[in-house]
């Protein structure tokens, strides 16, 4: 028997919500229509909310009890793809699809969960809170310049849980930074490989980075029992006699999916190199380990530009893009979550994770009260091929997904 999503929109609210939201497209920088639709939703149940000066959406559902602490959700509006029209359907296995696009399940999961419980708060408050608040931010996706522009000081919280991780009962306790590292290495003499190739002092840039590069550490550098806290991953590599490879590749408008192959048909081998760079991406949620893999790869280098001084020279630079989202002593919401999970008849997974997210942005910010906010990353459904065509989402995690954020809510408030 085939399972009807309009059926199922009529009997679980909050997958009617979901559907409305995914249903409108809000690519990065244009979530104008979505957020419309949001105080919409709220203006006809009641529910307090805004525009920020940046286009962020900030909701209040007031406290009940003024003696207890409030606690905010934060979730983002845009999504990958652009603004074509999305049409969704429902498989014979229980996923949402979105057809030949992504569908916008990250992170409308968490958009519509968190309305859900705005509404039911406003409309059948049964015990005390300490109120409610909800950030739906802006281009998450591409630079994450919502969340850097919300109104920190006007927030309430000190506890935000970002609901923006892709499995039902994750609650990820800290997060990487993103630090990108380059390498240049310059040969002082260069030269032609036939002419001057027994000279001993013409040393070739295109080798000595890759003899400097086979010392640094690549893949996990650190990890501990929630997981890998701090890696370093090789990007790229250039070197070598490509100049006139990739002029040519520019001047005939060659286009391909395999510029690597297509610049290696027409390389130079009769020159003794005099370049030679490299970028590195560096993921930490430790300050001190991030600090301490950044000093063994300046040390290669030092040790590097000793040996081969007078001859060639090396240069490293770290650009630090994300800082990292480091674990917090406080296991209040660990708890929390952990009794939520096992009411709704789940088991909660509680570790790190290697990437960034809008957690990273909070930490590093305090509150009305001048608290620093204790961020945490919640997964509310299972999402699978995010940011793809074949983007799809198991709709009874979602329905269990609110039922965890409705109990999350009900335990911080005891």
């Amino acid at each position: 028997m085939s399972i009807n999503l309009e059926d199922l929109r009529k009997e679980n609210e909050v997958l009617d919500i979901f559907c409305n939201l995914v249903t409108i497209p809000s690519p990065s920088l244009k979530e104008e229509k979505v957020s419309a639709w949001i105080l919409d939703f709220c203006a006809k149940n009641g529910i307090n909310a805004k525009l920020d000066n940046y286009g962020n959406v900030y909701i209040h559902v007031p406290a009940t009890d003024s003696t207890k602490e409030p606690i905010m959700l934060s979730s983002h509006m845009d999504v990958v793809g652009d603004d074509s029209p999305v049409e969704i359907y429902l498989d014979e296995e229980g996923f949402i699809h979105a057809k030949g696009r992504t569908l916008g399940a990250d992170d409308k999961v968490g958009v519509a969960c968190a309305l859900m419980l705005a509404k039911e708060l406003k409309i059948n408050s049964v015990y005390p809170h300490g109120g409610l608040e909800i950030t739906f931010t802006r281009d998450e996706e591409t630079g994450m310049s919502g969340v850097e522009h919300v109104e920190f000081d006007k927030i309430l919280s000190k506890y935000v849980l970002v609901c923006d991780a892709d499995k039902l009962g994750q609650l990820q306790i800290s997060g990487a930074s993103y630090t990108n590292a380059k390498i240049i290495v310059k040969g002082l003499k260069g030269g032609h490989s036939g002419i001057d190739i027994g000279d001993e002092t013409r040393l070739n840039a295109a080798k000595l980075i890759a003899e400097l590069l086979a010392e640094f550490p690549q893949g996990v550098f650190y990890k501990d029992e929630t997981g890998v806290i701090t890696s370093c991953n090789l990007g790229a590599i250039v070197a070598g006699g490509i100049q006139n490879s990739v002029a040519s590749i520019v001047e005939k408008g060659i286009k391909t999916n395999d510029y690597i192959t297509e610049i290696m048909k027409k390389t130079s081998t009769n020159i003794i190199n005099v370049l030679g760079m490299a970028s590195y991406s560096i993921r930490s949620a430790s300050v001190a380990k991030e600090e301490e893999l950044k000093t063994l790869m300046s040390s290669i280098v030092e040790k590097f530009n000793h040996k081969y001084e007078g001859l060639a020279e090396a240069i490293i630079e770290f650009e630090p893009h994300l800082p990292p989202f480091e674990k917090a002593d406080d296991d209040r919401i660990e708890n929390i979550h952990t009794e939520a999970c096992k009411r709704a008849g789940i088991e909660n997974d509680i570790s790190s994770f290697h990437a960034g997210a809008e957690t990273h942005i909070y930490c590093q910010h305090k509150n009305s009260k001048g608290e620093t906010f204790m961020p945490m990353l919640l997964g509310l459904a299972d999402v699978y091929n995010m940011h793809s065509a074949s983007e799809k989402v198991d709709y009874k995690t979602l329905l269990k997904g609110y039922e965890v954020i409705k109990n999350t809510f009900e335990e911080f408030n005891k």
